[in-house]
């Protein structure tokens, strides 16, 4: 079951069609989206405890809004599902925490989508960087330029997930990957550039952290 038909959920629900190894049995979305001609073959869903509750899936994938991560992976895995969440896993550490006792207490798997983990260009520089060993300096500038219907997406996905919740982790993991030392310390701060977005968000973020391995 494929809840959330996004850019994200939208690509794992084609992967599932054509991997011979996984039954889609439903998509759950809270509106009529778009779908690719072959994902029309399936009945959209407009709630997801409903969905559970009548197709009864092994495993869910849950592509939704940050928000709704935690909720809809504890309701995912007490009703028997496996699940695999899209980062982040929740929006709070309490929450996070509820989700990992929930996979524990009902002996569920429970996966956060890391793409960059099983990418090939992104092991081949962690394996590269560690050969060169430490410590490290690791620098980069995202400038995700958006427009027209792409703003409109963005904006409503900064409602509950900010750019560094939003591609920062990846390069947070990376770090952590090429250094395998403890993190000492974090700066950071966020910044609100425009109008058109919630006032108590941001759509810059900028942030320094601090191994103690010097990196």
């Amino acid at each position: 079951l494929v809840a959330g038909l996004g850019t994200m959920g939208r690509s794992h629900a084609l992967a599932y069609h054509r991997n011979p190894a996984f039954d889609l049995v439903g998509l759950v979305n809270r509106s009529a989206p778009r779908l690719d001609p072959e994902l029309r073959e399936y009945e959209i869903e407009p709630g997801f405890e409903q969905a559970l509750a009548r197709l009864k899936p092994d495993l869910v994938n849950i592509s939704t809004h940050s928000d709704s991560h935690a909720d809809y992976a504890v309701m995912a895995m007490e009703a028997g599902g496996h699940v695999f969440v899209e980062k982040p896993l929740a929006t709070t550490v309490a929450d996070a925490r509820r989700v990992v006792d929930c996979a524990r207490a009902n002996g569920r798997k429970l996966v956060v989508g890391y793409i960059l983990r099983h990418h090939p260009s992104w092991m081949r520089l962690i394996a590269e960087a560690r050969d060169l060993g430490g410590p490290y300096v690791f620098r980069l500038n995202l400038n995700q330029q958006s427009s027209g219907p792409t703003w409109e997406v963005h904006k409503a996905l900064m409602q509950t997930t900010p750019p560094i919740v939003d591609c920062g982790v990846h390069y947070v993991d990376v770090m952590c990957q090429i250094t395998d030392a403890a993190p000492v310390e974090v700066r950071g701060m966020g910044l609100r550039l425009s109008d058109e977005i919630a006032p108590d968000t941001y759509n810059y973020g900028h942030f320094q952290v601090l191994f103690a391995d010097g990196s």
